[in-house]
């Protein structure tokens, strides 16, 4: 078990680094873990890419710390990983927060960055009217308490009702995110927008969208698409919000056509 420590906070990491340095750093999604991405890592190491991977503050198996207000925290912890593991110059995959989290360190941390992968997100992803009754609820009922709205948007309606086995266990995951940690990352996300760091992205991009994607629909994921300059733009048809869990082997593919 691997971890770094990034300001006050232990963060869990799991580093298969490439000897040749050619790697991938992962950004999980809200209510996420790093495991959501150990098929689609699986498929890019056989090809020779490596992966640093790590838990969000105040998810999964990393510390809370101090609560991040902006989105501008996350991207501290994300460059503080890739400091602890001596990784430079690579390629950076986020979905959902974790692909607001990728454009932050690209405004930020430009040189960090070789070509960015944004699934399943936008530049400015919801409003205080969608965030706050959420907030609100995790805080009065734990995380259970909005799993179910959550999971419908993450999941097809037709793979939820067949009682896939991913969809039980990302109801797991969801609902075993601390509450602390769940809201506020809820609340950077509120509180930040990426409109402006997206216009100014200077490496290759791909933008991807799952076609049934209840969180950041392929509007969403256009309109960044379409802001980044040069952006391509990838939907995968029947795909929820996470596209990682759902659909790997095809991500994986498009992902590896792209670092190629």
């Amino acid at each position: 078990m691997k971890s770094a420590r990034v300001g006050d906070a232990w963060l869990h990491v799991e580093a298969d680094l490439s000897p040749a340095g050619r790697n991938v750093v992962y950004v999980n999604s809200l209510g996420s873990d790093l495991r959501i991405w150990d098929e689609v890592a699986a498929s890019l190491k056989a090809a020779g890419f490596g992966a640093l991977r790590y838990d969000l503050r105040g998810h999964g198996l990393s510390d809370l710390g101090t609560p991040p207000k902006l989105i501008a925290d996350h991207v501290a912890d994300l460059a503080g990983v890739m400091d602890a593991f001596g990784v430079g110059r690579s390629v950076v995959c986020g979905v959902s927060v974790g692909g607001v989290i990728a454009l932050g360190l690209a405004e930020a941390h430009p040189r960090r960055i070789e070509k960015l992968v944004l699934s399943n997100t936008g530049a400015k992803i919801g409003t205080p009217e969608t965030w706050n009754p959420r907030i609100a609820a995790v805080e009065n009922g734990g995380v259970a308490a909005v799993a179910e709205g959550v999971l419908e948007r993450w999941f097809p309606a037709a793979l939820r009702e067949a009682g896939d086995p991913r969809v039980a266990l990302a109801r797991n995951m969801l609902t075993r995110t601390p509450a602390a940690g769940y809201v506020a990352t809820c609340v950077a996300l509120r509180d930040s927008d990426l409109t402006q760091a997206a216009r100014g992205v200077k490496v290759p991009a791909l933008c991807v969208a799952g076609g049934l994607d209840g969180s950041t629909p392929p509007t969403l994921v256009r309109s960044l698409a379409a802001l980044v300059p040069g952006a391509e733009y990838f939907e995968i048809e029947g795909a929820g919000h996470l596209p990682c869990l759902q659909t790997p082997r095809e991500l994986a593919g498009r992902l590896l056509a792209f670092l190629k």
